[in-house]
């Protein structure tokens, strides 16, 4: 967010950055490995309507802004959609990235079985994401499986070992550049986590 230096004070949030800054990430999202942003909107507002916001908003939605924007068609993202959608989501980048979803998905079916949690892994081409129930057959049984304090203590576990994931879901995007020994240091540490959570 180095764009900040260019906002005036008064214009800030108290820690230094706009308000209500919002960031999306062109390129494939990856569970393990820093991202560059592309900030394609900023709103900035009073401090008055900005805490009005914030005194409105659940701390367990703070991550469903969703996409878009008043400037989400700017001429930079659309740019960077249009390589990402054309040198960089390829068959090639494909054919690489399913397997290491496939390696990711049973590393942490396995450390959920090894310790006899009631959760569920699923995957969907280079997308995997756990959730803490049983496969759902429809959305409520998988609303009913969402624990915000559980996900904030999975997420921050990770983080604290270097590991991010996705902060909306526990969910990783294998891109072009995720390598086998990533995803192998990510089952370590979801089991390692497991045992901690499960007492095994």
């Amino acid at each position: 967010m180095s764009g900040a230096q260019n906002i005036p004070h008064n214009e800030r949030s108290s820690n230094g950055y706009p308000f209500l800054e919002r960031t999306y990430h062109p390129t494939n999202l990856h569970a393990m490995l820093p991202i560059t942003a592309i900030v394609d909107g900023k709103n900035l507002l009073s401090q008055e309507v900005a805490d009005r916001i914030v005194a409105r908003h659940e701390l367990e939605n703070c991550d469903v802004g969703g996409i878009g924007g008043t400037l989400a068609g700017n001429a930079l993202s659309l740019a960077a959609m249009r390589a990402t959608l054309t040198k960089v989501l390829t068959q090639e980048a494909f054919d690489r990235m399913i397997p290491l979803a496939q390696r990711w998905t049973g590393g942490v079916a396995q450390a959920i079985a090894d310790v006899e949690l009631p959760w569920h892994v699923t995957r969907l081409g280079c997308r995997a994401e756990y959730m803490f129930g049983p496969e759902p057959k429809n959305g409520r049984p998988a609303h009913d499986a969402m624990d915000f304090e559980l996900e904030r203590f999975m997420h921050l576990y990770a983080m604290n070992r270097g590991i991010l994931l996705t902060p909306f879901h526990n969910m990783a995007l294998m891109s072009p550049q995720t390598e086998p020994e990533d995803i192998d240091r990510h089952t370590r540490v979801f089991r390692e986590a497991v045992a901690e959570i499960s007492g095994r």
